[in-house]
């Protein structure tokens, strides 16, 4: 049996909760060491933060988004 024939065994044998668990571990891996390693943000969310995110979903619920290559462009052309 090889090493990925054990994983899928593993993984068949996981409930839900684990499983999503798992997977948002094994797309970890494929970061850069200095992601992976980086401490946990373990600081209180500021005021400014939250209306900051606030913002940013009002703006999405609207429709107020620009699409990756339209940025990219745009960042190019200065």
């Amino acid at each position: 049996m090889t090493l990925k024939d054990d994983l899928h065994h593993l993984v068949d044998e996981l409930d839900e909760d684990a499983a999503r668990e798992a997977l948002a571990y094994l797309h970890t891996l494929g970061l850069p060491a200095v992601l992976r390693n980086a401490p946990i943000d373990d600081e209180t969310e500021t005021e400014d933060e939250r209306a900051a995110v606030a913002e940013a979903e009002a703006a999405i619920a609207r429709g107020d988004v620009i699409r990756d290559e339209d940025l990219e462009r745009e960042l190019r052309n200065g």
